[in-house]
């Protein structure tokens, strides 16, 4: 199969490093005009930059600008009114303990977590559907089906992504556009490697060693028994964009190397 995405403008949204950043690239890398989105500009032009060089010929944007506000949605909406493909990647984690988190930041995970997809689909999925195509991604995260003890202001807003994936996608049942979203298990992105990286200097393992030592110690139900790559994860987000994935809508699809137990 040969997914070809020529003349397909995409916005990943939280695409200058990490999940974000391999999709923008898998994504280039099929013929898409990619959109590459962080909160400062210099991020979003060291990107570009990468992505240019790993991927010649790519066309490729940037908007800088903080989707976990109004005004960042609405910038980004003002650069790029018309996508076809939507990628709502943006979001940030961090291990804290349940009665340690206070109000305000319970509100900042679920802006930018949740609140920036939902706006930017509200922006952007009547258009998709008027033109009769288009693909609305949300990655969430293994986390949103098992709560992490560790991060449960986190985990509620990948259980939110998923009820608005669900949601949304019966919203544009029969126009062309699909809705779904990836469920990533631990990833060796940028966040997890800074996780990790103490881990890293006290036994001299590689990051893939720790990241393996601290899946088996936090999510022993995996069945590969390693944290994924990066680019394991954009690999299922590009399929789900592409015109090959015409019949997937309202799915939680997930790269989780099996953490989640279930049959289904």
């Amino acid at each position: 199969m040969k997914i070809d995405l020529t003349g397909k403008i995409a916005v990943v949204t939280g695409s200058t490093i990490g999940i974000g950043h391999a999709i923008a690239l898998g994504l280039a890398g099929c013929g898409a005009t990619v959109v590459v989105n962080g909160r400062k500009q210099e991020a979003v032009d060291k990107a570009i930059a990468a992505i240019a060089q790993a991927v010649p010929g790519a066309d490729l944007k940037g908007v800088a600008a903080d989707l976990g506000t109004p005004e960042g949605a609405d910038a980004m909406v003002a650069a790029i009114p018309a996508p076809d493909i939507l990628v709502n990647n943006v979001g940030i984690f961090n291990p804290q303990d349940f009665f340690d988190v206070p109000d305000e930041e319970w509100t900042r995970f679920f802006e930018v977590n949740v609140m920036s997809g939902v706006r930017l689909s509200r922006a952007y999925a009547q258009g998709m559907a008027a033109r009769g195509w288009g693909r609305i991604v949300f990655i969430s995260s293994e986390s949103g089906i098992n709560t992490p003890v560790e991060m449960v202001h986190y985990g509620f807003t990948k259980t939110a992504q998923l009820a608005v994936s669900s949601g949304l996608a019966k919203r544009m049942s029969g126009t062309g556009v699909t809705v779904n979203a990836v469920l990533p298990g631990p990833t060796l992105s940028e966040g997890v490697a800074e996780m990790l990286k103490e881990e890293v200097a006290k036994t001299g393992q590689t990051l893939e060693e720790a990241g393996a030592a601290f899946v088996k110690a936090h999510r022993p139900s995996s069945i590969i028994q390693r944290a994924a790559t990066v680019e394991e994860v954009a690999n299922m987000v590009v399929y789900v964009c592409s015109k090959e994935a015409s019949a997937t809508t309202g799915a939680a699809l997930r790269v989780d190397g099996g953490v989640v137990s279930t049959i289904i």
